[in-house]
């Protein structure tokens, strides 16, 4: 029938039909029938997009066929139009009220009545574009609402946060505004703890309470994991009923553990700066005080401006730094107490900048954050290697160096060809470069770092569990990985003559190293009185200020060579 709209004409007198025909066979392509039950079987089978129908028919009439279409939500939207007598306003009446769209009268005016089938096909039209309009923008609004919202919580995500909390910062110059950033201590605890679904009705209860705490003033996001985000006026913002109201909220749901979370706080002081960059800013107010009890928030201050800003200096220097061979590394001797001899040392990196000496207390974590460490430890893994090739080279018996393995070395699937490829490069034994790993790495992704290291231990690299004792897991660790050395934590030195449970625990520890046929090292040792201490308990390797500070390698190679000559 081609493009042209279709026109259902129903009547039983054959002429009426002839007349409208004539009137719009031009507009519409038009289909006749004789009685209601003819047109509903029209309608049945193919799209009619417009009905005039006879009020007086036999076998189905008007009012019955418009009723039909009329409490059919298939053929509802249909316009008809009626047709009656010139003096039969109660038919007219009737057929409007059950939803015609309107009516011509007989005899037929042609002006009329194409002018009243023109102005409903209009209307129609309008009313068609609104409904679709309306469609159109609830799906845009739902669409717009899964990109915005955040899929657990319903609150806000981290890229709807950035640019609604921008645009209220900055629409509303006059008001002071405060960043709050949050998040809940040994989240991953509670997770290991009880079962997934704990966790997130945990996090939609928080995100429920700041929802109600920010009301329509501010705004709320989950930036991710169990990490929450405010924006809200300053004069609103009363941090102790924040922190004391989602502490009840939480405790409601009647969970067995203690559940708290911390806080960090940036009060806006430039509604211009970024976003992302203020987040930061009550972020790391909030690391100030992560893990503490009594404290539970902490403003963000000018020392931690100054800190940011050595931290990018840190961050843009890095690169050079590395290039220009800024780096380097120092030997801290490990010590035998029966043999009084040098048995391994520890590669420690250092950076000699030449402005000024930067700790590596400052720009490791830096290093670790962004990834960069991986670069860096493959530089000092190398640098150990060169000095284990120097002792061979000088004739020495060599001192075995071990050096940190950051745990982001450990999502490198190049990792084991990069170390075979070292000791091969300088033709060294793999047991001459012992590998140092943490608790962290193992709490990270326990069953990766047991198959690692015995990937290690299987290519002839020794693996040292450095720091121990410091972590949550260490137990429950040493009956899972199968390392050769565990270094024990410095604080542990530091308070045997302090507190005898220090000693205690020490001495426990060795004596369980001996039975896993572990060798122990104290690290840390820097008085008589701790040597004493450690060889009362069969511990005999140590590593410390007591016997030799980090040596630059020229003088490590030096102080070898008199130890081995009895000097």
């Amino acid at each position: 029938m081609g493009n042209k709209p279709v026109m259902l004409i129903v009547d039983d007198v054959e002429i009426n039909r002839v007349v409208l025909t004539q009137f719009f066979q031009e507009e519409y392509n038009i289909l006749e029938a004789e009685n209601g039950k003819d047109a509903l079987e029209i309608i049945e089978g193919q799209a009619v997009s417009i009905v005039l129908v006879d009020m007086v028919m036999p076998v189905m009439d008007g009012f019955q066929l418009l009723g039909i279409l009329k409490t059919n939500d298939q053929y509802a939207g249909i316009p008809v139009v009626v047709m009656t007598a010139n003096n039969d306003g109660d038919s007219e009446a009737r057929a409007m009220e059950m939803g015609a769209a309107d009516f011509i009268t007989k005899p037929y005016n042609p002006t009329i009545v194409r002018c009243r089938i023109r102005n409903v096909m209009a209307r129609e039209e309008i009313e068609w574009r609104r409904v679709e309009q309306v469609a159109q923008n609830r799906q845009l609004l739902e669409m717009h609402q899964r990109i915005e919202l955040d899929s657990l919580t319903g609150i806000y995500n981290r890229e709807a946060f950035y640019r609604r909390a921008g645009d209220m910062l900055q629409g509303h110059a006059n008001t002071s505004y405060s960043i709050v950033y949050l998040d809940i201590s040994c989240f991953k605890v509670i997770n290991d703890l009880f079962r997934m679904e704990t966790g997130n009705l945990i996090l939609k209860t928080a995100a429920f309470y700041f929802s109600m705490f920010v009301g329509e003033k501010g705004i709320c996001a989950r930036i991710e994991a169990d990490h929450f985000v405010l924006c809200v006026p300053a004069d609103k913002l009363d941090m102790d009923k924040l922190i004391a109201g989602v502490d009840s909220t939480i405790q409601s749901l009647g969970i067995s553990h203690h559940i708290h979370f911390y806080a960090g706080v940036y009060q806006v002081d430039n509604a211009f700066l970024p976003v992302d960059q203020m987040c930061d800013r009550a972020h790391m107010a909030l690391n100030r005080i992560k893990g503490q009890y009594m404290t539970r928030y902490a403003f963000y201050d000018n020392g931690m401006r100054d800190q940011m800003i050595e931290e990018q200096m840190i961050v843009r220097n890095m690169e050079y730094a590395l290039n220009e061979g800024q780096f380097g590394i120092v030997l801290q001797p490990m010590y035998n107490l029966n043999s009084k001899k040098i048995v391994g040392a520890e590669a420690l990196v250092r950076w000699n900048h030449p402005k000024q000496q930067i700790s590596p207390g400052k720009f490791i974590p830096i290093f670790e954050s962004n990834g960069f460490i991986v670069r860096l430890d493959r530089y000092v893994w190398e640098q150990a290697c060169i000095t284990l090739r120097q002792q061979i080279d000088r004739g020495l018996d060599v001192v075995p160096v071990s050096v940190n393995v950051s745990r982001l070395n450990f999502y490198n699937s190049d990792f084991m060809d990069y170390l075979l490829s070292l000791v091969k490069k300088y033709d060294i034994e793999p047991r001459l470069l012992k590998l140092e790993i943490t608790e962290s790495a193992y709490m990270d992704n326990p069953h990766q770092l047991i198959a690692m290291v015995r990937a290690f231990r299987g290519h002839g690299f020794p693996v040292l569990m450095d720091d121990f004792g410091s972590g949550f897991s260490s137990l429950n660790m040493l009956k899972d990985l199968p390392v050769d050395v565990l270094k024990i934590d410095m604080a542990f030195v530091r308070e045997v003559g302090r507190s005898s449970r220090a000693g205690a625990i020490m001495e426990s520890i060795v004596d369980l190293g001996g039975r896993l046929n572990m060798e122990v090292v104290v690290e840390g040792v820097e008085t008589q009185e701790q040597v004493d201490f450690l060889e009362s308990i069969g511990c005999h390797d140590i590593q410390g200020y007591y016997f030799a500070k980090p040596l630059d390698v020229e003088s490590f190679m030096g102080l070898v060579e008199r130890s081995q000559k009895g000097e």
